[in-house]
């Protein structure tokens, strides 16, 4: 009889312990921190898969020096390992989410628009590698310029770091404690801090609204509604909270004065005309849910060790702050049943190799297994293992997450170094990761298979992929080319009519 667990794990838990342990491996995290160490920042984001698409020769000559001084201080604070950690995943395979741009930092600038610093993923059929891309938004209209247009270059007000420093600058980590609340600390001497009361509105006036599901963190949104409604200008005021992909809710942040502990209001739903409330301030997500790295230590999925090392004084001061290296290889050899006796299958020369067996009769059974013969237990294992081993899992995971170099090293662990891959789902998933890279370069020099308007989600190994065919019409789109929509729209276009 099967065993079953008395609570499961919800899947979003589960998710987020999946992307702890695949997402951003402890080789980046050392090879990042090294050179963010020796000031090396353009350094530590190539080692965390973030590209630099910023000139600060261009920024200081556009925007003059001190704006160019304040970017520069801020990138070399910037730990991507860290950023890379605390980036928004999409369910249920968790990684980045797709065609987003989110913002890091503003910085104004008298007689024009803050200039945002940004970071940017992109989009679902170019996400091979899981690569994001640093570079600085000057405001509605100035597009996304470069061979390599975003499709969604505007910052999203839901996802947004500006308000949340602690979550990618190193040196204001120690602030991630008062700030989601761990052991109920309240520090009203750190700086834009409040008294978050532990139930911002009653419960009557909470149920339909908000779940009490414990991923929501309700009792800091008062203290962070109150950080949100200060950058954009305003003492106190109303803002919407998004609970899910169809509901939101609007909330006042209302207080006497400012000595007292701002409190929310829930506002009715008929109480401002939708176009109203579609232009409020959005709580930001790193606000308004609890940080997954608590809800992973609270459940018991992620011992403190495992945590990323610039949080773990934090969120657990009696963890250890070691970061492992790639995965060892198994000691144990394998053990097969072989005509009646136990032979072993282990690593020799760099090769997985039935050392019970003489190279000679190997050799034979081989050329016996070519002409259609059985082969051996021994082979039939080493066979098995090279086309579907049990670490397929772990390793469609890392491919998933764009560490090529840990795969690797777990197929060297398994396999050896000199081995030969055979067809079978091992392969297909190394080519399918392959294929992914090679669609994520074509999108950052610019050079696209096809339109996106031009074909359908190819099926030959490239997911998402755009394949245009020869008998199919593009469709017309927003996103079609001008030039391409007055050829498929025009009158005079040739037909081809009977002869007489």
């Amino acid at each position: 009889m099967a065993h079953h667990f008395a609570t499961e794990i919800p899947p979003r838990l589960s998710m987020w312990q999946r992307v702890r342990e695949y997402a951003v491996p402890p080789s980046m995290i050392e090879e990042a921190a090294a050179r963010r160490a020796v000031g090396d920042w353009a350094g530590a984001c190539a080692a965390a898969r973030v590209y630099v698409d910023l000139d600060l020769r261009a920024v200081r000559d556009r925007h003059g020096t001190d704006l160019t001084a304040r970017l520069r201080q801020d990138l070399r604070r910037l730990a991507p390992d860290l950023l890379r950690w605390h980036m928004p995943r999409s369910a249920p395979d968790g990684r980045l989410r797709p065609g987003l741009t989110l913002t890091l930092a503003r910085y104004r600038r008298p007689g024009g628009a803050p200039l945002h610093l940004v970071v940017r993923t992109p989009p679902a059929r170019a996400d091979g590698g899981q690569h994001m891309s640093l570079a600085l938004w000057e405001g509605p209209g100035s597009g996304s310029p470069g061979r390599h247009p975003h499709p969604h270059p505007h910052p999203e007000r839901r996802f947004r770091l500006d308000l949340h420093r602690h979550l990618w600058d190193a040196d204001r980590v120690g602030e991630l404690a008062w700030r989601c609340g761990v052991d109920g600390i309240r520090s009203r001497s750190a700086p834009d801090a409040g008294h978050p009361p532990d139930d911002p509105f009653p419960a009557d006036a909470t149920e339909g609204r908000v779940g009490l599901d414990s991923c929501w963190a309700v009792g800091r949104w008062a203290a962070e509604a109150e950080l949100l409604l200060r950058a954009e200008g305003l003492p106190r005021g109303v803002f919407t909270v998004r609970l899910g992909s169809r509901s939101r809710t609007v909330l006042e942040l209302v207080a006497p004065d400012d000595s007292h502990v701002p409190a929310l209001r829930p506002l009715p739903e008929d109480a401002l005309p939708p176009h109203e409330v579609a232009v409020l301030p959005v709580l930001p997500e790193a606000a308004a849910r609890v940080l997954p790295d608590l809800e992973l230590l609270r459940a018991g999925l992620v011992p403190a060790e495992r945590l990323h090392p610039l949080l773990v004084d934090v969120l657990a001061p009696n963890g250890s702050a070691s970061v492992g290296s790639s995965p060892r290889p198994p000691g144990d050899p394998h053990r097969v049943e072989c005509r009646g006796e136990v032979h072993r299958i282990t690593l020799r020369d760099g090769v997985l190799t039935a050392v019970d067996h003489d190279r000679d009769q190997l050799r034979r059974e081989e050329m016996l297994v070519a002409l259609g013969g059985p082969p051996l237990p021994c082979l039939r294992a080493i066979d098995a293992v090279h086309r579907a081993p049990e670490a397929l899992p772990a390793v469609r995971e890392r491919l998933g997450h764009g560490d090529v170099t840990g795969a690797f090293a777990v197929l060297e662990g398994l396999l050896g170094p000199g081995a030969i891959l055979r067809d079978g789902p091992l392969r297909d998933e190394l080519d399918s990761a392959m294929a992914r890279r090679l669609e994520h370069g074509l999108f950052r020099s610019g050079l696209q298979s096809s339109h996106l308007a031009a074909g359908d989600a190819g099926s030959d190994g490239i997911p998402g992929a755009r394949r245009a065919r020869s008998d199919h019409r593009p469709r017309l789109e927003r996103r079609t080319p001008p030039s391409v929509r007055h050829k498929l729209s025009s009158r005079s276009r040739p037909r081809i009519g009977l002869l007489p």
